[in-house]
């Protein structure tokens, strides 16, 4: 009988501590929820059209490069880098209204300006890449960062880029910027 009773003392020790637990997790989610206040629902448009524009332009450069057999190569790199502008121009006009709006908070005026300026950072490094890949022997390139990763577009001849020219490339990037060997995608444009 007594082994009973620690046995079920046992149990109800560990559901009430269980149970305190579980109470203080949700109190302090809700006083964290508290503090941190609504979302701007205009902030969270701009910044959800941004991220669904830069998907798209991903996923354009990604069916570009299938077709890219259709194309020439200088066709395929100034589709490309017309796209990118085009897609980044669309970014910058939803962050520039939302952070204009009369109803933006400090916060959202503040978040859109730091979008904003990422933007222009990733212009500047993605023109700097292009531009020393050009001076390293590339005949063509273009260049996409996105807050997690980047990717390049280069001219290869029908067997692929050599191991010499995937490191030049990759030691470019990683120079420039502050990406790592596996956040790079290279993408191989065949020529002819």
């Amino acid at each position: 009988m007594k082994q009973a009773f620690r046995k079920n003392l046992k149990r109800n020790v560990v559901a009430c501590a269980v149970l305190l637990f579980v109470g203080a997790a949700v109190y302090l989610n809700w006083s964290y929820s508290a503090n941190l206040g609504e979302a701007d629902a205009a902030m969270v448009a701009a910044e959800d059209a941004a991220a669904a524009a830069a998907e798209a332009e991903y996923q354009e450069a990604l069916a570009a490069d299938e077709e890219a057999g259709a194309e020439t190569g200088s066709e395929y790199f100034a589709s490309a880098r017309l796209t990118r502008q085009q897609s980044r121009d669309e970014a910058l006009s939803l962050l520039e209204t939302a952070a204009a709006a009369e109803a933006a908070s400090q916060e959202t005026i503040d978040s859109a300006m730091d979008s904003i300026a990422a933007m222009a950072t990733w212009s500047m490094q993605e023109s700097q890449i292009e531009n020393l890949l050009l001076a390293k022997d590339f005949d063509d390139c273009v260049a996409y960062i996105s807050a997690d990763s980047i990717t390049v577009a280069v001219p290869s001849p029908a067997e692929g880029l050599s191991d010499a020219a995937v490191a030049r490339i990759t030691d470019t990037i990683t120079t420039e910027t502050e990406f790592d060997a596996g956040q790079i995608r290279i993408i191989e444009i065949r020529e002819g």
